[in-house]
């Protein structure tokens, strides 16, 4: 593993590389200057709460909800986590376009709960780039022996978007599942 400014460069051999934030901090400014610090803080929570959106609008079926949390030129690689039970999704490019294929494919059929942890945050200005450990639970509607528990790694960089953040382009990678993915997000 190697670090560059704060990131970390992990790769797997069955995986492209990723970026990590691993800084051994969490402020990026000097305790001191407590009007920088106030700001970052809204800021990380800001950025937090983008992945709550995220985790929260799928959750809840909620259309709204879960849009607010991408920037409109959003991106969702879902590929590397699939691929690891035999899967191909493609890459979904546009807010519209990620909000329809994920809600619609688990609309009437498949219940799901996230929990988030772990965040890190690397804050630069307008952009910001967020690490987490998010637990996803798929629930098959129709037979609730029909699941999917998957662990996942979030690689995700974010931008301002007013007072609020929003997800420009978020790579999921799996770190353990059980049950049957397939069942679940289809082969």
């Amino acid at each position: 593993m190697t670090k560059v400014e704060g990131l970390a460069n992990t790769t797997r051999p069955e995986r492209k590389p990723t970026m990590y934030v691993t800084r051994h901090h969490a402020m990026s400014v000097p305790a001191a200057d407590a009007g920088t610090v106030a700001g970052e803080l809204r800021d990380r929570a800001e950025i937090t709460d983008a992945l709550y959106r995220f985790g929260l609008g799928q959750d809840l079926k909620d259309k709204d909800l879960f849009a607010s949390s991408f920037a409109e030129d959003a991106e969702l690689d879902f590929r590397s986590a699939a691929a690891r039970w035999g899967s191909k999704p493609p890459l979904l490019s546009g807010r519209d376009t990620i909000v329809t294929t994920v809600l619609g494919m688990f609309a009437g059929r498949v219940d799901t709960t996230h929990q988030v942890t772990n965040p890190r945050i690397a804050v630069e200005g307008d952009t910001a780039r967020l690490t987490a450990l998010v637990e996803a639970q798929h629930l098959l509607t129709a037979d609730r022996s029909g699941h999917a528990l998957l662990k996942n790694l979030y690689d995700v960089d974010l931008v301002r978007d007013g007072d609020r953040w929003v997800m420009r382009r978020i790579r999921i990678d799996n770190v353990w599942f059980t049950g049957d993915p397939a069942a679940v997000f289809g082969g």
